[in-house]
């Protein structure tokens, strides 16, 4: 019995280390971010995404996909009257669990951290803004070529809130919602 049951394992982890297909490239799009929650009044900034995506595929239908993006946020707040752009800059990791068709749409989910690695805030009187990590969960859509070209949307709510600050009668109990639309190349390495 022992036997047949390592047959069957050697049988299945070839047949799934055969399976695997490899792809790396470059991802590039529009951010339209705000904030949510909290009783902060904002509307919509929009920024951009720029990065690369690595994706390791296990078959013809799931994959994991990290990417690595340089990810311009934040939003247009009221301040004293006035809405100001205050513009926070991170370099987000999301880790992506794809579901692709053999028609070539997808849907994905997985979490994501951002380290903040700039802040343009235009309220001096408000100190650390913006906290130095991140934490979001994305969903998304898309489609992607044979040749690993392809465009998506995502939509990636954060978990932890933005700043830790106090003043101003500002609660900030409020994080960064973000929807992303990107074009890229994953371009294939290894694959059958």
């Amino acid at each position: 019995m022992k036997k047949i049951l390592v047959t069957l394992f050697l049988v299945a982890a070839a047949q799934f280390s055969f399976a695997q297909k490899f792809s790396l490239g470059p991802k590039a799009g529009l951010n339209i971010s705000n904030y949510s929650g909290g009783n902060i009044e904002s509307d919509a900034l929009v920024g951009y995404h720029l990065g690369g995506l690595l994706n390791y595929g296990f078959g013809n239908v799931f994959s994991i996909q990290p990417e690595v993006l340089f990810s311009t946020q934040g939003a247009k707040v009221q301040n004293n009257g006035n809405k100001a752009d205050f513009k926070i800059s991170y370099l987000t990791i999301p880790v992506m669990f794809k579901f692709k068709t053999n028609g070539g749409f997808y849907a994905e989910f997985g979490p994501q951290v951002g380290f903040r690695t700039s802040s343009d805030v235009p309220d001096q009187t408000i100190n650390n803004f913006a906290k130095n990590l991140d934490l979001s969960g994305a969903v998304g859509i898309g489609y992607q070529t044979k040749i690993g070209l392809g465009v998506g949307v995502r939509y990636i709510a954060g978990i932890s809130k933005v700043g830790d600050f106090s003043g101003q009668n500002l609660n900030p109990d409020f994080k960064n919602s973000v929807i992303q639309a990107s074009v890229f190349w994953a371009i294939p390495f290894v694959g059958n």
